[in-house]
């Protein structure tokens, strides 16, 4: 894949995750905004839901949150002329793995480092 085509995919990608990030954010503080101003005695059931659910957002955020983070590698492995290199072999990366996920940092039949 050329460096620039990946850019500007990665680039919107970038975007649209820093706003997915913004919009769990914000529906987080809601949540506990709101949870803050229910007036109705303790209810054990609705705590944990409550809980379950806070949990759950939050992991959603710190996924997206990854995420964001591994397209800022790539975009920083095409600024130094790195990206498309398998960082464990440095053998070029598949272009059709390139093509399908462009945050990818090593072949599909890499092994692991060691």
């Amino acid at each position: 894949m050329d460096p620039e085509e990946a850019r500007k995919r990665l680039e919107a990608e970038k975007t649209r995750v820093a706003g997915l990030i913004a919009a769990q954010r914000n529906d987080i503080e809601v949540e506990n905004e709101s949870e803050a101003e229910e007036l109705s005695p303790f209810d054990a059931a609705d705590s944990g839901s409550d809980t379950f659910e806070r949990e759950k957002d939050l992991g959603i955020l710190d996924d997206l949150e990854a995420e964001l983070a591994e397209i800022e590698a790539a975009i920083e492995r095409i600024e130094n002329g790195t990206y498309g290199i398998d960082e464990v072999t440095g053998q070029p990366i598949d272009p059709a793995r390139l093509e399908a996920v462009p945050i990818a940092r090593t072949n599909v039949d890499t092994p692991p480092p060691a």
